[in-house]
């Protein structure tokens, strides 16, 4: 089944390739920290799309499509256009040399991320299985 990125059904099916990730579980087994991924307001996306993730210790805790991004504060915040997100997806840009160049921009404790940056690497690959389509 294919997944349309961006949405509560995409961001779900990746929570649960990350579950089912024995790669993913022991690259962030150290990993503590809630993300806002966020796909910013370009063709094919009318406004930025804000999708969370609860990381704790290689477990996907929670996943969905956020309507109010004011209602949590999230450890980190990355955000990118859909063009980016569909570079890291296509494994044609590394997370970290993304942040590194500014394509990806990152809020949060830049160091933690640096310091897991297998974790980060299993994340793309898990999200890379993901069947994807993309609008527009």
């Amino acid at each position: 089944m294919a997944y349309e990125f961006a949405t509560d059904d995409w961001v779900k099916a990746l929570k649960d390739e990350l579950n089912s990730s024995a790669g993913y579980k022991k690259a962030a087994e150290k990993w503590e920290g809630d993300f806002y991924f966020v796909v910013e307001k370009s063709p094919g996306i009318p406004e930025d799309v804000y999708l969370y993730m609860d990381l704790w210790h290689g477990e996907a805790r929670d996943a969905y499509l956020v309507t109010d991004p004011s209602a949590k504060k999230t450890a980190f915040e990355l955000r990118a256009d859909l063009d980016v997100w569909k570079g890291v997806l296509a494994k044609q840009l590394d997370p970290i040399r993304g942040i590194m160049s500014k394509k990806l921009k990152l809020k949060g404790n830049m160091m933690k991320v640096i310091k897991t940056p297998k974790a980060a690497t299993e994340l793309v690959a898990a999200a890379s299985r993901i069947d994807t389509t993309f609008p527009g």
